[in-house]
């Protein structure tokens, strides 16, 4: 499970919806000490990481800019970014 939840205020581009899905289901497992989804706990997660994500949505959209990115990039980006450079030297 994941020790950090990802920083998405401040990104250029902005973040997109997989990048605050994924950052919702991030959380929502880590509160939840969930690492993997059951039967049982998917309806629950699913409902949870939705309105989290609606959340986060509004969130971002009424902090004002940050003036300097964020340190790290998310998880998404960096997957995107290395499979675009296997692609080049492969």
């Amino acid at each position: 499970m994941c020790r950090n939840i990802t920083v998405l205020r401040g990104l250029e581009p902005a973040a997109t919806e997989q990048e605050i899905y994924a950052a919702a289901l991030q959380y929502v497992r880590k509160v939840g000490g969930i690492s993997g989804l059951s039967s049982t706990t998917k309806p629950a997660v699913d409902k949870a990481v939705a309105a989290i994500a609606a959340a986060t949505t509004t969130l971002l959209a009424e902090l004002p800019d940050r003036r300097v990115p964020p340190p790290t990039e998310p998880p998404l980006r960096r997957i995107a970014a290395r499979d675009a450079e296997v692609s080049e030297t492969g």
